[in-house]
């Protein structure tokens, strides 16, 4: 399952891990993507609260976490190539992996078709 948040961050949901990023319209809207910083390892990240910074030529951008979970893995390969967020942003350029808390927060987050009506009216 994958669900949306309003502000472009998704999470890619395998039985309690989320696999946490941007959506492809928030790395257009950013540009090229030069920097990444991302939480250490066993950070516990609240719904809600700063779980990223992801910085382009344009601006610096916090990115959300739209769920609630400990970190468990970071993609390392964002270190050395963080422009992957711009060529594969549901792909390699996912930022963190998330052990889900138990929750119904899975149910707050948009389908595909719901994102899409989002993106179309911004």
């Amino acid at each position: 399952m994958i669900g949306y948040t309003k502000d472009h961050e998704y999470a890619r949901i395998d039985g309690d891990v989320a696999t946490i990023g941007i959506t492809d319209f928030a790395q257009s809207q950013l540009g090229d993507i030069v920097f990444v910083d991302l939480p250490p390892p066993g950070k516990r990240i609240e719904k809600g609260k700063e779980l990223a910074v992801v910085e382009s030529v344009k601006a610096a951008s916090d990115v959300f976490s739209p769920l609630t979970g400990d970190v468990v893995e970071v993609n390392a390969a964002l270190g050395g190539a963080p422009s992957l967020v711009n060529e594969d942003p549901l792909g390699q350029g996912w930022l963190v992996k998330l052990r889900l808390s138990p929750s119904a927060e899975t149910g707050e987050l948009m389908d595909e078709p719901a994102y899409a009506a989002l993106v179309a009216n911004a």
